[in-house]
């Protein structure tokens, strides 16, 4: 199964960015494991928020292939602890061709792409910047990995 990461706009924050391409480069050794970035949109001051995700939306629709498994990173999506996100994957990695995670720009999704999503996962009922749950999300997919591998990175 190959494994996608699509973000809005690249990651500004040095030290984010660089705990980000650690953790790409660990997933690599697991599956294969690569990350997009959409453009950021320019003269966003002229566009409304719902402008700006109905474009966003576009440029990621784009992006995805119709047999797709696509799953939106939402602070309205389901829970899941770092074990069962590890069971979740297995399951994923015996059924899914192409399994595509996507983390949108500061305002969320268009109506398009919830409607094309087939999940919703959410890392947290918290609220982090749409930079940091990139590191977040891509260190909990290193740590499933680990854990489907049976290795002793997480401690349980």
């Amino acid at each position: 199964m190959k494994t996608e990461l699509i973000l809005v706009g690249k990651t500004a924050n040095k030290h984010f960015a660089a705990g980000i391409d650690d953790y790409v480069g660990r997933i690599g050794h697991y599956m294969p494991f690569s990350m997009y970035v959409i453009p950021e949109l320019k003269n966003t001051k002229a566009l409304t928020e719902e402008q700006q995700k109905e474009r966003e939306g576009e440029l990621i629709m784009q992006r995805l292939q119709p047999s797709d498994w696509v799953v939106l990173l939402d602070e309205h999506g389901r829970e899941l602890r770092s074990i069962e996100l590890a069971d979740w994957l297995s399951k994923k990695q015996n059924v899914v061709r192409r399994l595509v995670f996507v983390i949108g720009g500061p305002y969320g999704f268009s109506p398009t792409l919830y409607a094309r999503a087939n999940e919703k996962l959410s890392l947290s009922r918290l609220t982090f910047s749409h930079q940091m749950v990139r590191l977040v999300f891509t260190e909990q997919i290193y740590r499933a990995c680990t854990i489907i591998k049976g290795e002793p990175y997480h401690h349980e």
